[in-house]
């Protein structure tokens, strides 16, 4: 159940993240989108360590990234940008997840010997990872940038451009999402306004770098016995 509790985590943080858009805390459903992708690396590696690898599990992380890094993205770029354009920003928005979950379900009947090398097109999480991310410093972003990057992820996700994998990298696994969290959260205590943030991203946060330590330790002391 430990792994299938932070798949559900991951989707109640996409639930919030669209209560949060539509109440106007784009800033704090931005950040849940991103609690949600430290929760989806966190839920299958899990599983392996525990030996819990279930279809029950793969099934229902499918279905939580759909809801967070699809509808709740989508939502928060209509929100912030494409509401302005009224029910056809609306019909724009929901491509997004449309293309998600084409690109989900081509991935779950894929070959699981691809997956450990690259992926075939952009994953969902790195999409709704990056919207996120464009909407937390939209100050900056132009609006014509947010929309080019959005429809550039819609089809590069459904795309056959192979993306190279993580698991390749001879970094801590997933150090980069860390990385542009942790920039995230020093952005936001730089700028004074930590209290308008979830405090759960205070709690998360320092949870996860505990989690990354120990599984760098772990395959550092494989390395050595072997």
């Amino acid at each position: 159940m430990i792994p299938n509790m932070l798949t559900l985590g991951n989707l109640y943080c996409g639930f919030l993240s669209i209560g949060f858009a539509a109440h106007g805390q784009y800033n704090n459903a931005a950040i849940l989108i991103i609690i949600g992708m430290m929760l989806d690396s966190m839920d299958g590696r899990a599983a392996r360590m525990l030996k819990a690898d279930s279809t029950l599990g793969k099934e229902l992380d499918s279905l939580a990234d759909v809801v967070t890094f699809g509808v709740a993205p989508s939502f928060l770029v209509y929100y912030t940008y494409f509401y302005q354009f009224g029910s056809i920003g609306l019909l724009v928005s929901g491509l997004f997840p449309l293309f998600g979950a084409y690109r989900l379900a081509r991935f779950n009947i894929g070959t699981s010997k691809q997956s450990m090398h690259y992926f075939i097109g952009v994953p969902i999480t790195a999409a709704g990872g990056i919207l996120a991310i464009l909407t937390l410093f939209g100050h900056w972003v132009p609006s014509i940038i947010t929309t080019v990057v959005f429809t550039a992820l819609c089809f590069l996700m459904v795309s056959r451009i192979r993306i190279p994998s993580l698991k390749d990298i001879p970094l801590p696994k997933y150090g980069t999402i860390v990385t542009i969290f942790l920039g995230c959260m020093l952005f936001v205590l730089y700028k004074g306004t930590y209290g308008s943030y979830p405090y759960l991203i205070y709690i998360a946060t320092p949870l996860y770098i505990a989690y990354l330590a120990y599984r760098f330790k772990k395959n550092q002391n494989n390395k050595t016995s072997d």
